[in-house]
């Protein structure tokens, strides 16, 4: 149980900074799988600035057990009672914790895509994600210090130089990328058994700097939803409904992923059948967070690895809207550092980036020498 003053420092990042609680708000206080350490000093920080926490507590294998069982009408009931308490809130603090990331493993597909395309998709993303200011980390475990191959102590510094660095400073450092992506209309990613074009025009780039995840860092847009053309591996592996995804290839032909493959074929195709939205992209990034050196097995990790990008099969964000809509938003990741390959971007024929550093002048100070 971790009792230091780091927790308390977490959150006030968390009430003051990530969601910027004011007087008189509503916070969601959503917890799975974590003591009640961080839950109280979340409570004390969002009273002392006159909010109002309401703490709701679960365990993965809980919802195990309640997913294992459940139809489509048990979810609608869910839906329903939630979508009316998540539009009275202002804000939403998700903290994620559990020892074993897969606890689901074993539910079957069509209970997973239940709950994805009726609850999370009604609840979170339609309403949390679009009306209110929100944010979610994953707390530290003896089994993310395992899956990080660290010992416990050394996980947790890591942890919190990660989760606690100056994200105002990281956001200053943005505003280049930003507007650069903003004047783009071509990108083109060649990596191993990589390459892949497509526009990002008109389509507003957005700064993640400690506001809607923790640990933070990435600056996101999504393609033009039928621009996408080409083959992408992605080379971290990644948990989605309880399965771990290895060697993921995706071939697209105008925006559509026509051929999947991974480790788990037929379960990765099942996936992207969830419904037509989910063989399309809603989301393009680059990862910057300069303590992520290394894939962990968390996405909220992994997708901020400095000298990454993810490409997302899926449902885009409001405020890098291209159309696509689908129950699903999994960020696949592929890391550019020497170490794993190398790679190079490019914006309208230009190299901006090479083996996960940036090369123009403006925005040499997002490589992780500078952010630390």
């Amino acid at each position: 149980m971790i009792t230091d003053a780091r927790l308390e420092k977490l959150a006030k990042n968390l009430v003051n900074y990530s969601c910027s609680v004011k007087k008189g708000e509503k916070v969601w206080i959503d917890v799975t799988g974590v003591d009640y350490q961080l839950v109280a000093h979340l409570v004390r920080e969002i009273y002392a600035v006159g909010g109002y926490p309401f703490v709701f507590m679960s365990d993965n294998r809980i919802k195990r057990e309640i997913l294992m069982g459940s139809d489509e009408q048990y979810w609608e009931i869910m839906a329903k009672r939630d979508e009316e308490f998540m539009n009275q809130m202002d804000a939403y603090i998700g903290v994620r914790g559990g020892q074993n990331n897969f606890e689901l493993s074993d539910v079957k597909a069509a209970k997973m895509k239940n709950y994805n395309s009726i609850y999370a998709q009604r609840v979170h993303h339609n309403i949390r994600v679009a009306k209110t200011k929100w944010v979610i980390l994953r707390y530290p475990t003896e089994g993310m210090s395992q899956l990080s191959k660290m010992s416990t102590e050394r996980f947790e510094d890591f942890y919190f130089d990660v989760c606690n660095l100056d994200y105002q400073k990281m956001s200053d450092a943005m505003t280049p990328l930003v507007e650069l992506m903003n004047r783009t209309d071509k990108v083109r990613i060649l990596a191993k058994d990589t390459d892949i074009t497509f526009s990002i025009k008109d389509i507003p780039a957005v700064k993640c700097a400690g506001k809607c995840n923790i640990p933070d860092g990435e600056v996101y847009t999504a393609p033009v939803r039928d621009s996408v053309n080409g083959v992408i591996t992605y080379n971290v592996g990644s948990i989605e409904n309880g399965t771990m995804f290895e060697n993921v290839r995706l071939e697209f032909k105008d925006g559509k992923i026509i051929k999947a493959d991974a480790n788990h074929r037929e379960k990765i195709n099942e996936v992207f059948n969830t419904d037509e939205g989910a063989r399309y992209v809603g989301e393009f990034s680059f990862g910057l967070n300069p303590y992520i050196e290394n894939p962990m097995g968390d996405i909220l990790f992994d997708e901020k690895i400095s000298g990454s990008i993810h490409f997302t099969p899926g449902s885009c964000y409001e405020d890098a809207y291209n159309g696509n809509q689908s129950a699903i938003h999994w960020d696949l990741v592929q890391v550019h550092t020497e170490e794993y390959g190398g790679g190079e971007i490019y914006f309208d024929g230009k190299l901006i980036r090479k083996n996960g550093l940036f090369m123009l002048p403006e925005l040499k100070g997002l490589n992780p020498d500078f952010l630390k």
